[in-house]
């Protein structure tokens, strides 16, 4: 349908008043009208994502309603019923969409669990097991800025849905017209009825239960107790972080104020991802008044995790990369020393996270396997195992984008786990004389100085994703020999599955799942990953480097970005 039709459709059909009045506020605005109705949101194994408002291209309850109609007849058709488990986390709107999909689903004659409250990603996978669920649904948009919000799909293991589900989910939605093809039910009916239920005190506890149980040194922090200063980024971690850090004997924690309780507008964070300096810059600054030992960050769905140490009364920040390698090598140290490491022990990580993980794993006797991004991947390998009745072979999995596991208990990254091993950890190391920075630089002098950096090519407007796709195409048709003046040892092309030998020309099969991602592998270690971003529009290219000293490797990432926007056509 034509966009101009399809706005007229909406303004005409749409009762919810807000989204109403939006649709007589851009009247006769052809570009705003042509942004929210010429393209509808897609929906994939992420979900839904995108910025709140009226128009398909946005999530409302219309879109939101759509997208739960289309599980809804997957689950009906899969399995002839069955239950749901939904959370939510401090967004605009989350609360909302999250009521509507529970009355979507019960007038489907599905069940559905939904928390009282906010809560973090994590406790939606740990409750779709728990409850024995088909499906679940989390309403977040992470870490993006307060326009977005999000929908993401989980599958009956507690992982994001796989490729094969999502993409049955979609045929059914083919079938699903936005605005009057969705069986809508009132959610307080639907709770009198109990065809909606709240999830109760058992699940989660159980949850903080299993978290607990992926100590590896319990007591250790009420022996060498520390000072920590703690943000929620007015998300949904504030509860279960404190709590786990208190069960744990982390008591002196100091929350941010301005950043401690629920706020959808992310008024002193205004990119709530902890990951950028700027979302810390409130917690960095109470740390220089109250001289903890640690900062702690999370994001606003608790899954991701920020950390910063003090050395000498100045707090470095460190990077995803670093947290992961930091934690691996904790959890073999740790295993070794209580001679509790499982046999064959394995570790898994992303693609695009640092190689100096494999090292360190190679080192202590486990084996590391490489994943896609996206932490449903790490997420499988566990369900592998599981399958195998090999879960406990498992002991750590990370991305570079601050996301850390271990245990099967969840198939998500989980900020709460990762804050409770990052002061175990430190309390550890502080019995044995170590700060956190000797300890890495440590592992630097050993095994290289790597540095990875990631850089956003930012693709705005209708035709983004269009110049992104020549982009990735143009790569697959080019014979790259050299990357700053480092000649390309292997090509790996993910979305054909093949990696190219480049010195003699060989062929061989990467044997991962097909993906939109171009790696070169370069002279001397370094690499270079480029791929679209899977919830932005941006190019991401992903740099490596590790030479004997900082300096050499900064001076190398330099060049190698320099590079890499040139090899894609965004030099500046």
């Amino acid at each position: 349908m034509d966009y101009r039709l399809e706005y007229e459709n909406w303004k005409k059909t749409v009762e919810d008043p807000e989204l109403k009045q939006q649709l007589l506020n851009i009247e006769g605005d052809d570009k705003e009208i042509r942004s929210r109705f010429e393209n509808s949101l897609s929906f994939g194994t992420a979900g839904l994502r995108g910025i709140l408002g009226a128009g398909t291209n946005r999530m409302n309850i219309y879109t939101v309603g759509w997208a739960t109609q289309g599980l809804a007849d997957y689950i009906n058709g899969r399995y002839g019923g069955g239950e749901v488990a939904i959370a939510y986390d401090s967004r605009h709107k989350s609360r909302e969409f999250a009521e509507e999909c529970a009355g979507i689903l019960a007038e489907n004659d599905i069940t559905a669990y939904i928390y009282k409250e906010l809560m973090p990603t994590p406790m939606l996978s740990f409750a779709v097991r728990e409850l024995g669920c088909k499906a679940g649904i989390m309403i977040t948009a992470s870490h993006n800025p307060a326009i977005y919000n999000g929908y993401k799909v989980y599958g009956s293991d507690g992982c994001q849905m796989t490729i094969e589900d999502s993409d049955a989910v979609l045929e059914k939605l083919k079938y699903v017209d936005v605005l009057n093809g969705v069986k809508r039910g009132s959610f307080k009916n639907a709770v009198k009825n109990s065809s909606v239920k709240y999830i109760g005190k058992k699940v989660i506890d159980n949850y903080f239960k299993q978290v607990e149980k992926q100590q590896l040194n319990p007591g250790i922090c009420l022996d060498y107790p520390l000072k920590i200063v703690y943000t929620p980024l007015n998300g949904t971690g504030n509860k279960p972080v404190r709590r786990i850090l208190e069960r744990i004997g982390a008591a002196r924690v100091i929350v941010v104020p301005e950043q401690e309780l629920p706020d959808g507008d992310f008024t002193t964070a205004p990119y709530p991802n902890p990951e950028l300096p700027d979302a810390l810059k409130l917690g960095l600054k109470l740390c220089e008044k109250e001289k903890p030992d640690i900062f702690i960050a999370t994001d606003p769905d608790a899954d991701r995790v920020g950390f910063a140490v003090r050395r000498e009364g100045k707090y470095r920040v460190l990077t995803g990369n670093e947290i992961g390698i930091l934690l691996l090598n904790y959890c073999i140290a740790a295993r070794k020393e209580k001679r509790n490491m499982p046999k064959n022990p394995i570790a898994v990580k992303s693609v695009v996270s640092t190689s100096l993980a494999d090292k360190i794993a190679a080192a202590g006797g486990v084996e590391m396997i490489t994943v896609l991004t996206g932490f449903k991947y790490i997420g499988e390998q566990i369900l592998f195992l599981e399958q195998r009745g090999e879960e406990k072979r498992f002991i750590f999995g990370f991305e570079e984008s601050c996301g850390y596991l271990a245990g099967s208990y969840v198939r998500d990254k989980d900020a709460v786990f990762a804050a409770m091993m990052l002061a175990e950890m430190t309390s550890y190391y502080r019995s044995k004389g170590i700060s956190i920075i000797d300890l890495l630089e440590g592992l630097y002098k050993q095994y290289g100085h790597y540095i990875n950096s990631v850089v956003n090519i930012d693709f705005h407007g209708a035709d983004g994703i269009n110049e992104m796709k020549v982009i990735m195409n143009n790569l697959r048709t080019r014979n790259v020999g050299e990357i700053a003046g480092r000649g390309v040892l292997e090509c790996l092309d993910y979305e054909s599955g093949v990696k190219i030998d480049t010195v003699t020309g060989g062929k061989t099969g990467i044997g991962l799942p097909l993906s939109d991602i171009m790696q070169y592998n370069l002279a001397g270690g370094a690499s270079v990953i480029i791929r679209p971003s899977g919830t932005e529009p941006k190019m991401k290219i992903y740099l490596s480097a590790g030479e004997e000293s900082q300096k050499k490797s900064q001076k190398l990432i330099n060049e190698l970005s320099a590079a890499a926007k040139e090899l894609i056509g965004a030099s500046e």
